[in-house]
């Protein structure tokens, strides 16, 4: 077996010695896997809440243990620690807490009385069985526990396999679980790099659910589909900030820093591309460009960025910084780096066809460009492969959701950056390049699950009129009833030329009114907003 060491970015202290799974350890781990699903499936799905609500006493009691587990591993300062990763689990906790039960309860829908008499209809929702988690370095915390509690509360079992640079977190959030009352091998986790990750989707889980750059997302795909596997998939982005000249320009120089360098910029909806109107340009860089200077590098309470977590980032980040400046651009200094501590930079004058504008970057960089025009600004936040999240600034509410409207994204905020992709009630995923699937709120909730509809017919008819033996005549019924129901004269009228295949119907339509009555009073209650 391989063992494979974790050591901190911060400082290269070893963090422990994790053995590496084989390809027989997870196939035994999804039989064991099924058989707890079969287990916690046949929970009410209020009764799965509560006891995964004994998870968030546990986070609040030791958040400070768990946030020092974070920063060793991830490099992180503490206050992202906290706010990035533990904040955004108690608070899809809380939700689901609240709402998993209505969420995933049975759904009636109406039934045509004329089309389906004597019947009614409805939905309900499903786990998977096994769901296989493949998650990131970056917020390894959040981006673990948020899929997999999500999928629990659905009803399945879960392999987790984090990022190989993230497996003293891993081992946290077994250890966290483990502590619930659940079903032995609900919650297992496998131990490796990318071909664990393919060992993990060959063994045959229900569903993938997967985090990470666009590359590996791809492969994830590919290899899902040569069984086939359904995906989710969240595969990072290149997002916008649009700053318009009628915005509160100070609020909008301190998102700006904040969007692009939280997290030393590691955070799939970063402010990657920072564009201003070209009549606060000067204006806007200017503040830009005190306020970086501003902003502390290092460890602990006290900094602003911490460490790069994975030393692989490098290259990318060299490559990125490099190129823009050979095509053009200025920087706000060099790229200073002490160990795996990077200083923050704005660059300007750049333009589309430098990479740092169209690749993701994952780096504390800010790119700025100026715009003339809203139709230009449109077309440039457009511009890209990714469609994840944008930031829109203005004083002008209804210009900015116009605006919004325009752009081809799975999520956007107004006049505030990052903080709507933790919206617990929000579904959050990308369009393009940025994946599929969504995550958080009643959509994410379902998308562990998969709907099984159902059709109940009460119906005493000896034959049903679509029935065997066809016959000519039964056809020019059948032409007539569907005129009658379907047509757009007036009901006079329907009524008057199908007389005779109303009366042929006369049994099958005296209980298709008592039938619509029925199928009202079953809707209505239904109606929630969640």
């Amino acid at each position: 077996m391989v063992e494979i060491q974790a050591v901190s970015p911060l400082d290269g202290k070893l963090l422990g010695s994790f053995v590496g799974s084989t390809e027989q350890t997870i196939q035994l781990q999804l039989l064991a896997a099924r058989s707890a699903a079969q287990i916690w499936t046949q929970y009410p799905v209020a009764k799965r809440a509560k006891i995964l609500s004994g998870l968030r006493p546990i986070l609040l009691a030791e958040s400070k243990a768990i946030c020092t587990i974070i920063m060793q591993t991830t490099g992180k300062v503490a206050t992202e620690a906290l706010l990035g990763e533990i904040f955004p689990v108690l608070d899809l906790l809380r939700y689901y807490e609240k709402h998993a039960a209505q969420i995933l309860s049975y759904q009636p829908v109406f039934t045509s009385p004329f089309a389906y008499p004597g019947a009614t209809a409805g939905f309900s929702w499903r786990p998977y069985g096994v769901v296989a988690v493949i998650s990131p370095w970056n917020f390894p915390f959040q981006l673990s526990l948020v899929p997999l509690l999500t999928a629990l509360f659905a009803g399945n079992a879960v392999i987790l396999k984090v990022s190989e640079l993230s497996l003293p977190i891993g081992q946290l959030i077994i250890d966290l679980l483990a502590r619930l009352d659940l079903p032995n091998g609900l919650v297992q986790w496998a131990v490796g790099a990318g071909e664990c990750g393919a060992q993990l989707i060959d063994a045959g889980p229900d569903l993938v659910c997967f985090t990470g750059s666009l590359a590996t997302g791809r492969e994830v795909m590919r290899r899902a589909a040569t069984h086939p596997l359904p995906v989710l998939l969240e595969m990072g982005g290149k997002d916008a900030m649009l700053v318009f000249a009628d915005a509160y320009l100070l609020r909008a120089c301190d998102a700006a820093l904040y969007g692009a360098f939280s997290n030393s910029g590691q955070v799939c909806i970063s402010t990657e591309r920072l564009y201003v109107e070209q009549t606060c340009y000067a204006e806007f860089l200017a503040m830009l460009l005190a306020g970086v200077s501003k902003l502390k590098v290092g460890e602990g309470t006290q900094a602003d960025l911490g460490a790069i977590s994975s030393p692989a980032q490098f290259a990318v980040i060299e490559a990125h910084y490099q190129d823009a400046l050979a095509k053009g651009a200025k920087a706000s200094g060099p790229l200073l780096g002490d160990g795996n501590f990077i200083r923050p930079v704005v660059l300007w004058d750049v333009s589309h066809d430098m990479l740092i504008m169209r690749e993701e970057s994952f780096a504390p960089f800010l790119p700025v460009m100026a715009f003339q025009t809203e139709n230009e600004v449109v077309n440039l936040a457009n511009d890209s492969e990714f469609g994840l999240n944008v930031s829109i600034w203005s004083q002008d509410l209804h210009k900015a959701q116009r605006i919004a409207a325009q752009l081809q994204v799975g999520n956007w905020v107004i006049n505030d950056v990052l903080k709507n992709a933790g919206h617990p009630r929000l579904p959050f995923g990308g369009v393009k390049n940025s994946g599929f699937g969504r995550y958080h709120g009643a959509e994410g909730l379902r998308q562990f699950s998969y709907p099984v509809s159902g059709l109940i017919s009460r119906s005493r008819i000896a034959r049903e009129p679509n029935w065997f033996p066809y016959t000519e005549r039964s056809y020019r019924q059948l032409m007539g009833f569907m005129d009658f129901v379907y047509g757009s004269d007036s009901l006079y009228r329907r009524i008057r030329r199908n007389w005779r295949v109303l009366l042929a119907f006369r049994e099958y339509s005296a209980i298709n009114i008592v039938q619509a009555w029925q199928n009202l009073k079953l809707l209505l209650p239904w109606k929630r907003d969640y």
